[in-house]
Parts: structure tokens; C-alpha cells; sequence
């Protein structure tokens, strides 16, 4: 998502000897940029249980970092468009969007970011060779109208002016209110769900 962007400036040890940069880093999602929630389930007839994997590629949004290396709320959230979830099913679809994000009255999920942790301040210049880094990013996610703090961790590749990497955080469906899928060949779901981000952030300024 997005919100890892923002890190993939960090962890190089040579950053010490680096001036604080005046402005802020704006980074963008592009196309590339998509959501993805995973949730275990056993279905009737196998005796195994397998993921419910269902994506959108619908995520707009951005991350803005101060010279101080901090993030700026304000400018920085992720939407995702919950109605454009699709899995390998289209029974299993209708009843995600219609019974358990009832995405009628609520058509997205927001995360706004507040923290980054693991990043190291100053962040480096855009003109750094390629790299890689791990992070955190606390934020607020809000999901069916109920806003909860989480923390996506993950890892982020950079190049002058490109962030592209993974981010994930998991919550179980009580956490906002969801209601557990229910079908005829679904004998039971876990309460976990993950929610994965997979980002590619253009650096815009």
C-alpha cells in the first residue's frame, strides 16, 4: 500500500552524513498498487482447508513525509474500493460485498497514516542508487464504518523516483463489525483476516 512508501527511504547507514532534506517527499499510488485480503477456510467435500483470496486493484491515494522524517496525517491515506473485490468465486463475492462489507453504505476502506517506525531521519535523496528496506506504518484503518489503529509491516524497494514493495496487517471480523460468510458448501471460516497491500508509489515532488 502506499503507506510503506515512505519507508523504502530508509535503513542505509551512510544517512547520517546526508542534510536534512527542505521539503517534503510526496509519493503516489500508481498503477500497480493493489489490496488483497486473505481468510482460511474448509469447505464441504475437501479435506483440507484452503485461503479465500479475493483482490482490487482499485487504491488511490498517497503518503506525504516531513524534512523531519515524520509523517503528515493530513496528506497521507489509502483508499481501497471494496466493490471491485473479486476471488474465484462469484457466490463467495456477493456475500463478502453484500452481507459482510455491505458495501451499499459502505463502498471503502480507509488507512490513513500517523507513524513510521524503522526509518531512520533524515530520509535519503531522491538520487540514491536502488535499495531495499523493512518498515512499519501505524495508522488508522476504517472499515465498515469503524475506524481501529493498526500496524502494516512489511518491505520496500526504491529507485530515484519509484517505491514499489509489500505491505500486511491482520484483524479478526469482530474488530469492525464484520459478519463471517455463510454458504451452503462453506463448512467454516477462521476469524483472522489478513490484509495485504501491494504498492508501487511515484515520488511526485
Amino acid at each position: 500500500m502506499i503507506l510503506a512508501a515512505a519507508l523504502v527511504f530508509g535503513g542505509i547507514p551512510t544517512l547520517a552524513a546526508q542534510a536534512p532534506p527542505s521539503n517534503p517527499i510526496a509519493l503516489d499510488a500508481v498503477s500497480g498498487t493493489s489490496a488483497t485480503y486473505r481468510v482460511r477456510e474448509q469447505l464441504a467435500g475437501l479435506n483440507f482447508p484452503d485461503d479465500a483470496v479475493g483482490s482490487t486493484d482499485l487504491v488511490t491515494g498517497g503518503l506525504v513525509i516531513l524534512p523531519d522524517g515524520s509523517v503528515d496525517s493530513a496528506r497521507s491515506k489509502l483508499t481501497i474500493d471494496l466493490r471491485n473485490l473479486k476471488s474465484d468465486q462469484d457466490m463467495r463475492d456477493g456475500y463478502v460485498k453484500n452481507r459482510t462489507l455491505e458495501t451499499d453504505k459502505f463502498p471503502t476502506a480507509e488507512f490513513v497514516a500517523k507513524r513510521l517506525q524503522g526509518v531512520p531521519s533524515p530520509l535519503p535523496a531522491p538520487d540514491r542508487p536502488t535499495g531495499q528496506t523493512g518498515f512499519q506504518l501505524v495508522g488508522d484503518l476504517t472499515v465498515h464504518g469503524i475506524t481501529k489503529e493498526v500496524t502494516l509491516s512489511g518491505y520496500a524497494t526504491y529507485s530515484k523516483d519509484l517505491v514499489a514493495g509489500r505491505a500486511m496487517t491482520d484483524f479478526t471480523f469482530s474488530t469492525f463489525g464484520l459478519t463471517k460468510p455463510s454458504l451452503a458448501r462453506l463448512l467454516s471460516v477462521d476469524d483472522k483476516i489478513q490484509l495485504e497491500i501491494n504498492f508501487r508509489l511515484k515520488r511526485t515532488n
